[in-house]
């Protein structure tokens, strides 16, 4: 695996943990402005995850490593995503494209944060769907 820098997002937080994952997945964007992105195609993705906070649960950790694998991993591994209740149609939600794909990754991540009792926080959503292409998503109002 390639060691990579990713940016940093501003926070206070005593700790930052990053987690860094690969799943492989197809999906399709159906609208016109999609161009060949409208047919059904995979993708290699490559996402890496930043955890903050100040305190560490019982066991020492921020998080357990694979808790986060197991929100994004085992949800979209091998799937096609416009299949995944987040992007049906009743969902609300938009096409899977790669920036609402990290927007729905924090919120997943996220909610399984809020249940913990010592309140880690998702700073940021780093996906590259393609060697060249990479979206960062970082809520805003989420820094300490």
């Amino acid at each position: 695996m390639i060691q990579q820098i990713y940016p940093t997002p501003d926070h206070h937080y005593e700790f930052e943990l990053n987690k860094d994952m690969h799943f492989a997945a197809a999906h399709h964007i159906p609208h016109v402005d999609a161009g060949s992105c409208q047919n059904v195609h995979g993708h290699t993705y490559f996402a890496n995850i930043t955890i903050g906070g100040d305190q560490l649960d019982d066991s020492g950790f921020l998080i357990n490593f694979q808790h986060i694998k197991k929100l994004i991993h085992k949800r979209f591994d091998h799937t096609l995503i416009n299949e995944d209740d987040m992007f049906t149609s009743n969902s609300g939600m938009e096409f899977p494209t790669t920036e609402v794909m990290a927007k729905v990754m924090w919120e997943i991540i996220q909610s399984h944060l809020d249940t913990l009792p010592h309140q880690p926080k998702c700073l940021q959503v780093f996906l590259r769907e393609t060697p060249t292409s990479y979206v960062i998503y970082r809520p805003k109002g989420n820094r300490s």
